[in-house]
C-alpha cells in the first residue's frame, strides 16, 4: 500500500515559516550551549580532583607551613590557604575586637563563598535549558499543527493520510525539546552533586587549616578525610558552605 504522505522533517521545519525555523534554531543553540557546558565542566571536575589530591598531599606532608604555602597552584584550596594565612598575619599585626579564631574564620568563610559562586558558573544555563526547552518544543509542535491544519484546510483534502503526516511531523518539535532537556537535567544533577563534594573537601581542608593556625597542630584525620571525599566526587551551583571554627 502506498503511503499518502512522505515524512520529511527538514522540509516540514523549513515550510513552517520563520516561527518554526526560529524554534528549531533556538533548540539547536540550547543544545550546543548545554553540551559545551557538560563537556567543559566534566573536564574541569576531572582536573580539580587531580589537583586537589596533589595539593593536599604536598601541603600536609610539608615540614612547615611556610614551605607548604610555596606550592605554585591556582585552585580553590591554595586561594583559601592564602586568605587564611593573610588573615592570621593581619590579626597578629593589628589590634582587633575579634579574636584570631573569629577573624580567620570570617576570612575563610568569605573565600569559600566566592569559590562556591565560581564553581557554580554555567549552572544557570543548564537549569534553564532543562526547564525551558520542552516548552519551546511544545510551542513548535502547536505552531506546526496549526500550520499543517491550515494548509490541509486550504487544499480541501482532509483524509487521514493527509492529516496524520503533517501532525506527526509537528510532534518532532516536542521530541527535539525533550532531546535537549534530558541531557541538560541529568548533567545538572550530576554536576551539582560533584560540586557539593568538592565544597565539602574545601570545607574540610579549611577546618584543618583553621585548627592549625589557631592551635599550631592539625587533627590526624585531615588527609584521609579529604582524600576519601575526592574519591567520591563525580561531575556537576551547591549551597554556600561555611567553615566551622
Amino acid at each position: 500500500m502506498q503511503n499518502g504522505y512522505e515524512f520529511n522533517s527538514l522540509e516540514f521545519i523549513s515550510a513552517g515559516g520563520p516561527v518554526a525555523m526560529g524554534v528549531a534554531l533556538l533548540l539547536l543553540a540550547m543544545s550546543v550551549a548545554s553540551w559545551y557546558l557538560i563537556v567543559s565542566k566534566n573536564v574541569q571536575a576531572w582536573r580539580l580532583r587531580r589537583e586537589f589530591s596533589r595539593y593536599t598531599q604536598n601541603f600536609w606532608s610539608a615540614p612547615s607551613l611556610t614551605i607548604a604555602m610555596q606550592q605554585d597552584s591556582d585552585i580553590a584550596l591554595a586561594r583559601l590557604a592564602q586568605h587564611a594565612l593573610a588573615a592570621a598575619e593581619h590579626q597578629q599585626q593589628h589590634s582587633s575586637t575579634l579574636t584570631a579564631d573569629e577573624f580567620i574564620a570570617r576570612a575563610m568563610n568569605r573565600c569559600i563563598a566566592e569559590e562556591s559562586a565560581n564553581m557554580e558558573s554555567g549552572f544557570t544555563v543548564l537549569a534553564s535549558v532543562g526547564s525551558v526547552s520542552p516548552f519551546v518544543g511544545l510551542f513548535g509542535t502547536v505552531w506546526g499543527i496549526y500550520h499543517a491544519l491550515a494548509s490541509i484546510s486550504q487544499s480541501g483534502q482532509a483524509t487521514l493520510d493527509k492529516v496524520a503526516g503533517p501532525v506527526g511531523e509537528a510532534l518532532i518539535m516536542t521530541a527535539l525539546g525533550l532531546a535537549v532537556a534530558i541531557p541538560a537535567v541529568l548533567a545538572y544533577n550530576a554536576l551539582l552533586r560533584s560540586n557539593r563534594l568538592f565544597m565539602h573537601a574545601i570545607e574540610e581542608f579549611g577546618y584543618q587549616l583553621h585548627t592549625l593556625l589557631i592551635s599550631g597542630a592539625v587533627l590526624n584525620t585531615q588527609a584521609r578525610s579529604i582524600k576519601n571525599t575526592l574519591k567520591t566526587a563525580r561531575p556537576a551551583p551547591a549551597s554556600s558552605p561555611e567553615v566551622t571554627a
